[in-house]
């Protein structure tokens, strides 16, 4: 069943939930989410001016790096500064490998397939969604998949809680999280210029992998905030301002000196 919504002065990426599981073996593949309208709104830039606004507030004077800060400042970066290019083999490859830790059971027929609509991409070429994230987007939700396997199948499948009927796309909201977080934590400054973004490079300069890990910790603390607010997807804004106001809270904890010591760090299963 495909509707449009036209609240707001333009449709939003809903998805309407069939089933708790995704069953395969069927000539439908009948999934746990159908797209049912797209619009730039859920994607990257479409955000800056709603969940990832800087606020009066957060601005301060920049933060002294140490050079080990300053050299992993760069690292993520030149990371962020990649965009996606689906010519590149190693594009290419990330994003079949993408597929084949969602979908171990399932062949993909072609990076450009109505297939890629399962796992809540707006449309059959996944590559036009990743303009707001860039290749790290797609490495953040690789690194999700591969690190914390039950927990990204979870919400790959929208598996846990009472659920609403008309759910966020996995996908397009994992490619929201990062441009939330890049926006968040000040990362394309020279130096930071919030506290938070000062914190974040202490943790940084421990684990390499540290924004990967965030990226881990914000995805199940926004599913979480999406449970408990009892969202649909016209909430989806309202939600990610919520996740970020948590995160930036138990980023400045006191005696917070590793990532896996956050509060929502616990949401995470293997």
């Amino acid at each position: 069943m495909r509707e449009m919504d036209d609240r707001g002065g333009g449709s939003f990426v809903a998805v309407r939930r069939i089933s708790q599981g995704l069953e395969r073996g069927n000539t439908c593949h009948s999934t746990s989410a159908e797209v049912v309208a797209g619009s730039a709104a859920w994607l990257g830039r479409g955000l800056s001016c709603v969940c990832a606004q800087r606020r009066e507030s957060d601005a301060r004077p920049s933060f002294d790096l140490t050079p080990a800060q300053e050299e992993c400042l760069q690292t993520l970066q030149n990371r962020i500064d990649i965009a996606y290019d689906n010519s590149i083999p190693e594009h290419q490859e990330a994003l079949r490998a993408l597929w084949n830790v969602a979908f171990p059971e399932e062949e993909l027929r072609g990076l450009i397939s109505e297939q890629w609509k399962e796992m809540g991409w707006q449309g059959k070429d996944p590559s036009t969604d990743f303009r707001g994230g860039g290749f790290i987007s797609l490495e953040n939700l690789l690194f999700f998949a591969r690190n914390f396997p039950k927990s990204f199948q979870d919400l790959l499948r929208k598996q846990v809680g009472d659920r609403s009927l008309w759910e966020y796309p996995f996908a397009v909201a994992g490619v929201n999280i990062t441009f939330m977080l890049i926006q968040m934590l000040d990362l394309e400054a020279v130096k930071p210029r919030t506290l938070v973004g000062a914190t974040f490079l202490k943790f940084l300069a421990e684990n390499d992998s540290a924004f990967d890990l965030l990226y881990c910790i914000t995805f199940k603390l926004m599913d979480r905030e999406w449970l408990a607010m009892h969202a649909s997807y016209m909430d989806f804004n309202t939600v990610m301002k919520a996740t970020r106001r948590q995160l930036e809270k138990e980023l400045l904890m006191e005696d917070i000196s590793r990532l896996e010591e956050l509060p929502s760090y616990d949401l995470l299963d293997q």
